[in-house]
């Protein structure tokens, strides 16, 4: 990928948790976001990297031995993931209420237009949105 003044080969988002076991069953069997490696007792670190729809994107989960401490911010810090299919949206949410998941009422209105927004173990939240995005 080519940026202005740099490129850079991959995008990886990551974030700490206190609930590795939870997240792992959230991202992996709920959303059903593929496990690309997992890594465990580096300086004390667990943690997991699921990969987005491209290999360049990545979601990384991190917990600590002393703990990781890590509430949501707010309830508009977001990941959106952009799904075309409804059919698609509607298999994941099923997957999510299985496992007690369910969807919530979004901060800002704007995505529940055609969106979906489901908390994650850590409070975070995700949102499933049926569009093809920008």
């Amino acid at each position: 990928m080519k940026f202005k003044g740099f490129s850079a080969s991959q995008i990886r988002i990551a974030r700490p948790t206190d609930q590795l076991t939870e997240i792992v069953t959230f991202y992996e069997e709920g959303i059903g976001l593929p496990k690309l490696t997992q890594f465990s007792n580096h300086a004390g670190y667990d943690g997991v990297i699921f990969g987005l729809p491209d290999s360049q994107y990545h979601l990384e989960f991190t917990t600590h031995a002393e703990g990781s401490p890590c509430p949501a911010p707010t309830k508009d810090n977001l990941l959106v993931l952009y799904i075309e299919e409804k059919d698609e949206i509607q298999t994941i949410i099923n997957r999510l209420a299985n496992q007690g998941f369910f969807p919530v009422e979004p901060e800002n209105p704007y995505w529940e237009e055609r969106g979906t927004t489901i908390e994650d173990p850590d409070g975070w939240r995700l949102v499933l949105m049926n569009t093809k995005g920008i």
